[in-house]
């Protein structure tokens, strides 16, 4: 104990760096400018993290995190991050975000698309290493490519075609899963690893391929409504706050291995288009295309791990989803 009178001695810069990540946890997302990335990280400054987001802005938009700025507790920074990733100071958290997620960015960038899940993951990876932080992959249900297991539970292996033109995204997440947990068990980094299935919302490009966005701008323009080959293949749709919500429980939980994060009701194309239409009341009539090849026909996710692990479940429906959704569109469509 020092005298009375005595000066405290002063701490040294590992104290210091261990008294600000008590007050102040730091977060990094790369792809914190994507439409997930960007819910993400108002959901981390929600939570009192500082955070740092890491975007090339090739399908992300500076537009998704314009309201953050000024905020002291938020920085941006443009870099691919399939190149060397360096920050100073202390790291908690690493959420590997940074993607393209949708049929129209992966089929125009597929060779971008398998870097950022492999180099991109390495580097990545190779960051919280570094820092000693915990770290997030951002998966898919598309590892589990054209299903033969239904609804798809975390220990399916999954049914992928590696040379079709979707493979680039199925297997760059498959390799991501794998270096993940190689990290994992080599150098025993605290590793979560979420796979994400169909998830709407706020902050969706018009154009990025995907169905939601595709059926509202056709609805609320009155156009048509594209159904892919006879509109009975199905998918189940999460909104974007509960899925993060599911991510954030499962990055601050103990679990290590795959978790699916995702709304189990399901629909058709064609049950999913006629919602589109009583939501937006559009007179829009449904027109058939071939299907495209690979397409999964079926896709709802088990979420009975995500249930007993996390405490977690959807709680926005799809009507209140749809109308939260429509009303940010409406502003992009006219």
């Amino acid at each position: 104990m020092p005298r009375s009178g005595s000066k405290k001695p002063k701490p040294n810069s590992t104290q210091t760096r261990r008294s600000v990540r008590r007050s102040a946890p730091v977060s990094v997302v790369t792809g914190g400018a994507g439409f997930l990335g960007s819910h993400l990280v108002d959901r981390l400054l929600d939570e009192g993290h500082r955070v740092i987001a890491i975007d090339n802005l090739v399908t992300g938009s500076v537009e998704n995190i314009q309201h953050l700025a000024g905020n002291p507790s938020f920085r941006f920074i443009k870099q691919d991050v399939t190149e060397f990733l360096y920050l100073h100071g202390p790291v908690d958290y690493v959420w590997h975000f940074a993607s393209p997620a949708s049929p129209i960015d992966y089929l125009e960038l597929p060779i971008q698309t398998l870097k950022v899940g492999s180099l991109g993951t390495h580097k990545a990876l190779g960051l919280a290493k570094a820092k000693g932080a915990r770290f997030l992959l951002a998966s898919t249900s598309e590892i589990y490519g054209d299903p033969l297991v239904h609804p798809q539970t975390e220990d399916y292996w999954g049914n992928v075609n590696t040379i079709g033109p979707r493979g680039c995204y199925d297997e760059s997440k498959r390799f991501a899963e794998a270096l993940v947990m190689a990290y994992h068990r080599e150098h025993d980094i605290q590793t979560r690893i979420v796979r994400i299935f169909n998830t709407y919302g706020p902050r969706m490009r018009l154009n990025d391929g995907r169905v939601v966005p595709a059926f509202v701008s056709q609805a609320m323009r009155g156009k048509p409504l594209t159904v892919f080959g006879d509109g009975s293949q199905t998918r189940s749709f999460c909104f974007c706050s509960d899925l993060i919500d599911g991510i954030y429980r499962l990055m601050m939980s103990r679990e290590i291995y795959p978790v699916n994060i995702g709304n189990p009701v399901e629909l058709t194309m064609v049950e999913f288009a006629r919602a589109i239409k009583a939501a937006t009341g559009s007179k829009s009539k449904l027109v058939f295309r071939p299907l495209p090849q690979d397409d999964p026909k079926q896709r709802r996710p088990d979420i009975t791990r995500a249930k007993r692990l996390l405490k977690w479940a959807p709680q926005v429906g799809l009507e209140e989803g749809l109308k939260r959704t429509i009303k940010y569109f409406g502003s992009k469509v006219f």
